[in-house]
């Protein structure tokens, strides 16, 4: 077993990132979270890659804040880049981050999963918000991303109960995108990353970008930012050629998948 608290793995444009505690379930203590800071800070740095891919090593996602740690008086917020108190564990990111939960994402790993673009199950996955349980508060964005992800009333059912929620409910709840056998979670992961890589860099980034800058904005200001920017794509300047190949490959695609 490597020593290393995140591993990383580059295939093509898909970069995988392990968290690497498992005897502990990847419990974020001090130094893990300064790695999942850093490595994914990198990573969105390099330009051969489209997307990436956010897992644990089994059995779990990850159990949440290093709570012996915590007890032995480490502080919380000493764990990573000072910005990242305000915006979540990750740095600002340009690349997609498909979340793999592999098993428990409880508490602090909740949130941990929640700050990814999107999410896929292993039947092994399990969520649990026990902040109040344990007698802390959130400070990634969990009364944030949650409720935007479940809505209000699931949010703080999971939240003053501490209750778990299994795999089948958090796809019905909208949670997660998929759930998928475990052998196969990262191969099918990886394959949203490779199909990710296959759409076009740069529109990618921004469609993202509005998703996010919209989400902290209220309605009226949603569909304002979304006309400001298909505004200035198109005015900046369309190529011909390049609309019709690229209409072309997705009507061919499309075939394949229909």
């Amino acid at each position: 077993m490597s020593d290393d608290l995140v591993l990383v793995e580059v295939e093509g444009p898909v970069a995988t990132v392990t968290l690497n505690r498992p005897d502990a379930r990847n419990a974020l203590s001090r130094a893990l979270r300064r790695a999942i800071f850093t490595t994914l800070r990198d990573l969105d740095a390099r330009d051969d890659l489209a997307a990436i891919v956010l897992t644990g090593a089994d059995p779990a996602f990850c159990a949440g804040v290093d709570l012996k740690e915590l007890a032995s008086g480490v502080p919380l917020g000493d764990g990573a880049a000072a910005e990242a108190v305000q915006q979540g564990p990750f740095p600002d990111m340009q690349t997609p981050v498909i979340g793999a939960i592999n098993g428990v994402a409880i508490t602090g790993g909740f949130e941990l999963a929640l700050a990814c673009d999107f999410l896929v199950a292993s039947e092994r996955a399990r969520f649990a918000d026990t902040h109040a349980r344990v007698g802390i508060m959130p400070g990634w964005g969990l009364t944030v991303l949650l409720p935007e992800a479940v809505g209000f009333r699931r949010a703080k059912e999971l939240s003053t109960t501490g209750n778990f929620l299994d795999a089948d409910t958090a796809l019905s709840w909208g949670l997660v995108n998929h759930v998928v056998p475990h052998d196969q979670l990262l191969p099918f992961c990886r394959q949203l990353g490779q199909d990710i890589a296959s759409v076009e860099r740069r529109a990618v980034r921004r469609m993202l970008q509005t998703y996010d800058e919209g989400a902290r904005l209220d309605g009226a200001g949603a569909w304002a930012l979304e006309a400001e920017v298909s505004n200035a794509w198109q005015g900046a300047g369309l190529d011909p050629a390049a609309i019709e190949r690229n209409r072309q490959a997705v009507v061919a695609r499309g075939r394949t998948q229909l």
